[in-house]
């Protein structure tokens, strides 16, 4: 007997030796580095990046499949859901130090089957430092470590901050990290608001993610609340009554995936992604030695974006983009699929490029047999202008490619001008069928005459011109390109610039750009910030170059900041995950122009919006003062709307990604495709009074200018107006070739769906349609009466009048 026990003795100290001895290599490193004392106290956690908005709402996140975490601290968790997590995971987590040791005997002698052995300090170490490894001895390994980084966390860390790090750290599934995510995702709560039974469903998914899910398995995941809900009740954290009241309610689930297009402004945060990813490599990370990881560092990002005004910005869009779409699709050409000829060549593109095609590739099919596939009809979702964005039809994939394509896009941006902080962008009609762009500086379309301002300022500025000064309103011979405009009807009289302006005549704008020049117009374009690189050509001053939405709405601000050109800006600063500064950012402006000079423009931008290609817009919106033009390119490929207040610019762009699919009548001008955006949004703009947008605003008059005496207009426009610029070169149709009632698939509302001031503006379109049938442009004929200019620019009233 006595053998017996001095070989146990034996065996027992033998393997505490080997045991302490394992200890002490786990903890001096031999096993694999462990977290030092600095890394415990800032734990490399994966992060994600936050963005959020002017009013510290969080607009969205970027993350890797292990990122999308949100950091919350102890005060902002419910209590209920750490005494659910205490209850359920570690009755005696506040009575051990990081071991519990009756947990661990337990957990050898049943063999987990009656729980295991782990603390919520262990677990917090394996979800922060290590994935569990599959292999038996590796994890015995691991197991030892957790051990030694638990001892090392309690030392080192309160009870509140275990169980905060715990809750932001542990998965919930479905790609779901942290209490924070969870609590959004399945409840649309913030994790301090949870109730005791929404608390005990969120603990319950610990035990098994799937299983307990409770939009996948609902009955599985009440009865795992009920079992936390239980031990809650159990360890006095709720009362038997309680308890008993809270197992009879059903999960009420708010579920919403929390993924990276999900929140404000989409396509502002994918652009804004890519100028982060810049900023995090040229920045390091002084508490790592490498740049910062958009996805692991827990940036917190904020921006210039107004919620409400991004909100109303993407309510103007679904607002008008179904009735132009249901136009578009009632054409002949779209009916019948006719403006499709000729671009095989575009469509196989995008059949090669799609998923399908690739899946079959990879699959070893045949081109033949991927073609063949290509025509045969299949179950798919579409995009559609319906509340889901989308819709469950059949058709080919081929056809699911036009289709697709056939969608016309838009852009709208919103700024301030005088600050240059970016409000509201919007730039396509769904991020989630449509991930392109259209506002950012590298995704440019031809202006058409939203460029014209920009010549007529230079004119002002450089050569001496004046609002008033007679300009020739024929086409105009430039040595080595011909006549500008090459083609289109121009009277042949002599009309004021403002009037010009106006009503967008092109064969006065030539008139205009041949005594300024085409160098001189280019070197004026990049002086005021419009940076792309454009040749000289007279047919510029027509708009017959591409430039950016970005571009252009920078190049705008010079009219309303008193000559001051002032950058976009949509950063404001950069923090880290603990809220330390890295880097603020201030807007860039400079002087391009001189006030008088800004102030005439602006206030001949007026015309436009009073009775020229916008006419009545000012007025409709019940503003004190409104500058703004139109834009259409030939064949209304792209149509714009550039217009500002003292407060606030915005630009719309409408038109297809390809150019030969566009609006064949004038619902294509710039004046209806673009305007109602624009005018939708300044509507919900200035109803919203916690703006602080005043409809009262004036734009300021320079000191200089205040005693001058104010031009008087009256007598000086031409009361014949020939035709103007914007539409020229496209044909018109019948009105009942445009407002036919759309097809099953066209997936758009009928008629008798579309708002009543929609309608209006069909109404509109169709009486406009028949006084054009004398005429081949959009532009607005002058009213048959006197004082035009002085009603812009102010003035008395000529007694002859």
């Amino acid at each position: 007997m006595k053998q017996v026990i001095r070989v146990f003795w034996k065996i027992f100290f033998i393997g505490f030796a080997i045991f302490a001895l394992l200890i002490l290599a786990i903890n001096l490193g031999l096993f694999g580095k462990l977290p030092s004392l600095s890394e415990l106290e800032n734990p490399s956690i994966l992060q994600a990046t936050e963005v959020y908005a002017a009013d510290g709402t969080l607009m969205g996140k970027y993350f890797l499949n292990r990122g999308n975490r949100s950091n919350v601290d102890y005060r902002d968790i419910s209590k209920y859901a750490v005494q659910a997590l205490i209850a359920t995971e570690d009755e005696r987590f506040y009575d051990h130090s990081g071991i519990d040791g009756r947990s661990v005997l337990r957990a050898i002698v049943f063999l987990g089957k009656e729980g295991g052995g782990s603390t919520i300090t262990q677990q917090l170490a394996l979800n922060m430092f290590a994935e569990r490894s599959k292999n038996p001895i590796a994890r015995v390994v691991q197991k030892l470590k957790e051990w030694v980084i638990a001892i090392k966390l309690e030392r080192n860390f309160t009870k509140e901050e275990i169980l905060t790090l715990y809750l932001n750290t542990v998965p919930f599934g479905e790609n779901v990290y942290g209490i924070r995510n969870a609590a959004l995702t399945f409840f649309q709560k913030e994790p301090d608001r949870l109730a005791p039974e929404e608390a005990a469903v969120l603990i319950g998914l610990l035990k098994g993610n799937t299983l307990y899910n409770p939009r996948r398995n609902p009955k599985a995941a009440v009865n795992r609340r009920n079992v936390v809900l239980d031990q809650m009740v159990k360890n006095g954290y709720l009362t038997d009554e309680q308890g008993t009241k809270l197992k009879l309610k059903p999960i009420a689930l708010n579920y919403r995936k929390q993924d990276e297009t999900a929140g404000l402004a989409p396509y502002f945060r994918e652009v804004l992604r890519d100028d982060i990813k810049k900023w995090c490599k040229e920045t390091t990370n002084p508490a790592t030695g490498d740049p910062y990881d958009i996805y692991k560092d827990g940036l917190r990002i904020y921006t210039t974006i107004n919620p409400r005004m991004q909100i109303y910005a993407e309510e103007a869009v679904a607002k008008h983009m179904p009735t132009l779409q249901k136009a578009m699709n009632a054409q002949p050409s779209i009916k019948k699929g006719s403006v499709w000829e000729g671009h095989n060549n575009i469509l196989e593109a995008a059949m090669k490029a799609s998923d399908r095609w690739k899946n079959g590739k990879d699959e070893g099919l045949s081109d033949e047999a991927l073609r063949t596939s290509f025509k045969t009809k299949t179950p798919m979702k579409v995009f559609a202008w319906n509340s889901r964005r989308e819709t469950d039809t059949i058709m080919t994939p081929m056809d699911s490619i036009k289709y697709h394509r056939q969608m016309l896009q838009t852009s709208f941006m919103v700024m301030d001008p005088i600050t240059g902080e970016v409000k509201a962008w919007v730039g396509g009609i769904d991020f989630k069928t449509y991930k392109y762009d259209h506002v950012n500086i590298n995704t440019k379309r031809q202006v058409g005459s939203s460029i014209k301002p920009f010549l007529y300022c230079q004119a002002l500025e450089e050569a001496g011109f004046t609002p008033e000064t007679p300009v020739e309103n024929v086409a105009q011979d430039f040595p080595g390109f011909g006549l500008v405009p090459a083609k289109g009807l121009c009277k042949g009289n002599t009309v004021t610039m403002a009037t010009a302006l106006t009503y967008s005549y092109n064969c006065a704008t030539a008139y205009i750009m041949k005594q300024i020049g085409p160098k001189r117009f280019v070197e004026f374009l990049h002086n005021i910030n419009i940076k792309s690189k454009m040749d000289a050509y007279p047919s510029i001053c027509l708009g017959a170059v591409d430039l950016s939405m970005y571009e252009m709405l920078y190049g705008y601000t010079m009219f309303a900041n008193n000559g001051y050109s002032t950058q976009p800006t949509y950063i404001t600063r950069i923090e880290d995950r603990n809220g330390n500064v890295l880097e603020s950012f201030q807007t860039k402006m400079n002087q391009v122009i001189s006030e008088a000079a800004a102030y005439t423009t602006t206030k001949m931008l007026g015309g436009p919006v009073e009775m020229g290609t916008a006419a009545g817009l000012r007025a409709r919106l019940g503003a004190a003062e409104m500058a703004g033009k139109t834009g259409t390119t030939n064949d209304n490929a792209d149509a714009w709307f550039i217009g500002f207040t003292p407060q606030l610019l915005g630009g719309t762009w409408v038109g297809c990604d390809d150019r030969f699919i566009r609006i064949e009548n004038n619902l294509g001008y710039g004046g209806q495709a673009s305007r109602p955006i624009w005018e939708y949004f300044f509507q919900k703009v200035y109803a919203d009074k916690t703006l602080g947008i005043d409809k009262d605003a004036r734009f300021a008059q320079p000191e200089q200018m205040k005693n001058e005496v104010m031009y008087d207009y009256m007598n000086i426009i031409d009361q014949s107006a020939p035709p103007g610029a914007e539409g020229e070169d496209q044909g018109n149709g019948a009105a009942d070739q445009y407002l036919m009632e759309p097809d099953n698939n066209n997936n758009v509302p009928i008629e008798s769906e579309i708002p009543k001031d929609e309608k209006d503006v069909l109404k509109e379109a169709r009486d406009a349609e028949k006084k054009s049938e004398k005429k081949s442009t959009d532009q607005a004929e002058p009213p048959k009466k006197k004082g035009i200019l002085r009603k812009i620019f102010g003035g008395k009233k000529n007694k002859e009048e």
